[in-house]
């Protein structure tokens, strides 16, 4: 069964470009997604070139990024991404979980994690999760940086005991973002509206010394080891 197509805001189309250097890939990707309503593929690319020309051209809402390019790295691409004026959203489709490229998608401020044995529906899910504004991190990533990642490795503006400081609300709601819950999901748990959830997080960024959602993930992870 297909997962329910939930666009950002009523009657609005997710529009989405496809980075991988693998033609066949990318064509398998098309396909499964031409099949969701609520998104539309409206381009290919297969370098970081391309990469970077078609999204100023086709302006897509979320660019779904293979971590590892013929010419270039998914990080790279995303760093030049997220200085554009209306930047989109990132989300990495790899097949590599290994901790140095977690790493580097993390630093470069990437919108989701997900890796290509996810099945259809968890594709889907995560590209629209990442259009609403929020960020998802596949579990088995999270696995890898609780196992492997240590206080050196963290972003470099990030205070090594940061997490000291955390309340115990601060501490739940980095839980459900480290869960991969949406903000209306953890609004929900906390008895919050979405907004207060937003504000809030903002407010444990800046305390973390961090400037992305997935940094902030990382740093609670690690702490948590």
């Amino acid at each position: 069964m297909k997962a329910e197509a939930k666009p950002t805001l009523e009657g609005e189309i997710v529009t989405v470009l496809l980075v991988d250097d693998h033609r066949v890939v990318r064509a398998g990707l098309r396909s499964i997604l031409d099949e969701y309503p609520g998104i539309q593929v409206v381009g290919e690319a297969a370098d970081r070139e391309a990469a970077l020309r078609e999204t100023a051209r086709l302006k897509p809402a979320v660019v779904l990024l293979d971590l590892r390019l013929a010419k270039g790295s998914g990080s790279e691409v995303c760093l030049e991404l997220k200085k554009l004026p209306s930047p989109p959203r990132v989300l990495i489709l790899t097949s590599f979980a290994d901790k140095a490229g977690i790493l580097d998608a993390m630093a470069a401020g990437v919108d989701g994690y997900l890796l290509k044995d996810s099945q259809d529906d968890a594709l889907v899910s995560a590209i629209f999760t990442v259009a609403r504004g929020d960020s998802i991190i596949a579990p088995a990533v999270l696995d890898l940086m609780r196992e492997q990642m240590n206080a050196s490795e963290l972003p470099p503006t990030a205070a090594g005991d940061a997490c000291v400081k955390l309340t115990e609300s601060e501490r739940r709601m980095l839980t459900l973002i480290a869960e991969g819950k949406t903000n209306k999901e953890i609004g929900m748990a906390l008895d919050l509206s979405e907004k207060t959830v937003r504000n809030q997080f903002t407010k444990t960024m800046a305390k973390l010394g961090v400037q992305r959602r997935s940094q902030a993930v990382a740093l609670f992870v690690r702490e948590k080891k």
